[in-house]
């Protein structure tokens, strides 16, 4: 039964070194656990349930952790520097009908409303944020 954990423990590894997020660490943990607990013991309901309890301790403990230290990772873009700048509505905007566009830096984006109102052609406004490919502004 150890080999099976010994197995268990190396697939789990695999599966995390092939992913970019902490999805299987925990599991080869909770594995590497019933490997040693079967050397121990022949009962496999022990060797479960030592897995099983491991995981869920490991998992409880450290997921958290691993969240925060995940989110406060960023990658900037190029694009952040228009954040903060004043920008010229060349395009009404209005969030319901998902039109508008802005001229910021010398370049056009399309953008949304920060408060879902329209905003007529001409205004000057301030980005707030970007989501996705638009501006998020609101009036300056």
């Amino acid at each position: 039964m150890s080999i099976f954990w010994l197995v268990l423990t190396v697939l789990m590894v695999i599966i995390e070194a092939c992913t970019t997020q902490l999805v299987s660490i925990w599991f080869a943990v909770g594995a590497l656990s019933g490997c040693i607990s079967a050397l121990i013991t022949e009962k496999i309901w022990i060797q479960v349930l030592v897995f099983v309890v491991v995981t869920v301790i490991t998992l409880i403990t450290t997921r958290p952790l691993a969240k925060r230290v995940n989110n406060k990772i960023k990658t900037h873009t190029n694009s952040d520097r228009n954040i903060g700048k004043t920008a010229l509505v060349v395009s009404d905007i209005n969030n319901t009908d998902s039109v508008g566009q802005v001229k910021v830096s010398g370049s056009i984006w399309s953008a949304k409303s920060a408060d879902n109102s329209v905003i007529l052609k001409d205004s000057e406004v301030v980005v707030k944020d970007i989501e996705g490919a638009k501006l998020v502004v609101e009036l300056k």
